[in-house]
């Protein structure tokens, strides 16, 4: 499409993002008759699944649930072929809803968006793109995604290497071939433990640098039988509708039992069940797992003896086991991934004690070992729920930056918006459920709340809204308040940006769909309480 111009009339709204919260946002505001535009710095659609395109991306949601539910004719005429969705397969699903929605011409690609400031004057968004332009908008919407800002490495002597070297956030589309080759993966964490068995098929040699072991359930994905999504198909809306009630809104089937209901008989069953069926649904297993330390510990244990009845070499065995609460990292599904340390050409290195010393021009020092090798893989994660917004030079009223703001962590009302920026949103912005759910369904919540607002708005001659300080400090307090009634703040994790050097400890995602969405409606029912709305 064409390149604004600097000339050009007002937005009503610039969204920043084309992946799956991005493309829905623009579908809804021109439904509604807003005219939008979308800025994605990819060269395609697609967000997370553009970036992530390693050996062995796939999602960790059944597929048949990680789709739209908005449009009941695309949820009838998408087919899936797995149980879990390839990423090339879910690129596929993004260009077909860009056809079938007429999307294309509202989405200007290779466009990063460097900086964006409210004009005080105008009382406008003004957004300055890497094309050198800037777009004016009456609101600006940040589609960035959570899992879309890679977390980059900065080991002592990282650019000597002689080899080559690969980001899992930044995999390139031709692909990698490792055949003959000597590789070390550094990270166990989801991003590794999908690659890893599809990186161990072709290299000579692999070695497995780990710092903490994960948690990991099998997915057991095949393809889908025709019959079972004929069933599910007819019966969407249930489905759905069971999905919502929980709080990962996605249907695991949850338990509403305690573990202290049962007996050790039935308990084992229902493990057994849970990991027969694999995949996230042993989150449901019982209804105090995240909350009961021994319940917890009972599910952690029994995570760790199917690993050692997987693992053949004992001490090996012994480092993929996590002494960490089950859950309070977010749980990985994997495809024979720990079988792969049963083959003899695969190492694990324990880094727990002595990180990464250093990268040197053959390789790695690290766990106190040099190994020497050819490539290296980088699966060190994302700056999680606030990179992307961080890598944007974001101006509210009287200049003031966003990242001056949520130096000490992220401060927003209902994940939703920040006070001192008005109508600047965040989809599934820290604050909200966003990553402890079925993303597709935070989305949507997300992006349906924005657009009833900006309705809202236009009906009611209001030129901006904005978080009220004494409410996003309140909503901060009680996100805190959640995850800390839980085991989730037990573990460094990157859902409280453990994983980044220097970012502060603030738990950002808020534990529990329904009863946020339900706030959600409250809030818009009392006229958006919390918020600041004023017609100039």
């Amino acid at each position: 499409m064409s390149t604004p111009s600097n000339t050009a009339a007002p937005l009503d709204a610039l969204i920043v993002g084309a992946g799956f919260a991005g493309l829905y946002m623009l579908h809804r505001l021109r439904h509604s008759g807003f005219n939008a535009r979308i800025v994605e710095a990819g060269s395609g659609a697609g967000g997370t699944w553009f970036w992530n395109r390693y050996p062995g991306a796939r999602v960790d949601i059944e597929s048949m649930q990680y789709s739209y539910k908005f449009s009941d004719e695309l949820a009838q005429a998408w087919d899936w072929s797995e149980r879990y969705a390839t990423q090339p397969e879910l690129l596929t699903y993004v260009a077909h809803v860009i056809e079938r929605f007429n999307l294309a011409d509202g989405i200007q690609y290779n466009t990063r968006v460097n900086r964006a400031s409210f004009n005080d004057a105008t009382g406008l968004w003004d957004v300055a793109t890497s094309d050198g332009k800037t777009v004016t908008a009456r609101h600006c919407i940040m589609a960035t995604g959570c899992l879309s800002s890679t977390n980059e490495p900065k080991f002592p002597g990282q650019d000597s290497f002689k080899g080559d070297t690969w980001h899992t956030g930044r995999w390139p589309k031709e692909g990698v071939d490792f055949t003959g080759k000597t590789v070390a993966v550094i990270g166990t964490g989801s991003s590794a433990i999908q690659s890893i068995p599809e990186i161990a098929k072709q290299a000579k040699r692999l070695y497995v640098l780990q710092r903490t072991a994960n948690f990991s359930v099998p997915a057991h994905n095949q393809p889908l039988d025709p019959a079972y999504v004929a069933d599910i198909k007819a019966n969407y809306h249930d489905l759905r509708a069971r999905g919502l009630a929980q709080p990962l809104a996605y249907d695991i089937n949850l338990n509403p039992k305690l573990a202290t209901e049962m007996s050790p008989a039935e308990i084992r069953a229902e493990l057994d069940a849970r990991w027969a069926w694999g995949g996230l649904p042993i989150y449901g297993a019982f209804a105090d797992l995240l909350v009961d330390p021994n319940t917890n510990q009972l599910v952690a244990e029994y995570m760790r003896e199917k690993i050692r009845s997987i693992v053949k070499d004992k001490a090996t065995a012994e480092l993929l086991c996590p002494t960490a609460t089950f859950g309070c990292k977010r749980v990985c599904v994997d495809t024979g991934y720990y079988q792969t340390y049963n083959l003899p050409h695969v190492s694990l290195v324990d880094i727990s004690k002595i990180g990464v010393e250093e990268i040197i021009p053959t390789g790695v020092r690290a766990g106190g070992q040099t190994i020497e090798c050819d490539a290296i893989v980088f699966a060190t994660g994302f700056d999680a729920m606030t990179g992307s917004l961080d890598r944007i030079d974001i101006r509210g009223r009287g200049g003031e930056a966003l990242k001056d703001k949520w130096a000490a962590g992220p401060i927003t009302y209902l994940g939703l918006m920040s006070a001192g920026f008005p109508n600047l949103y965040t989809i599934t912005g820290p604050g909200s459920p966003s990553v402890l759910t079925n993303m597709i369904m935070s989305i949507e919540q997300h992006v349906d709340f924005i657009t009833d607002c900006l309705e809202y708005l236009r009906a009611h001659g209001i030129a901006h809204i904005e978080a009220q300080h004494d409410a996003e400090l309140a909503w901060g307090d009680h996100v805190q308040e959640v995850a800390n009634g839980t085991l989730l703040y037990s573990c460094n994790s990157w859902y409280l940006g453990a994983n980044v050097p220097g970012k502060p400890r603030v738990f950002m995602p808020y534990l529990g769909f329904p009863a946020y969405a339900e706030k959600c409606r409250e809030v818009a029912a009392k006229g958006y309480e919390g918020f600041a709305l004023s017609a100039v």
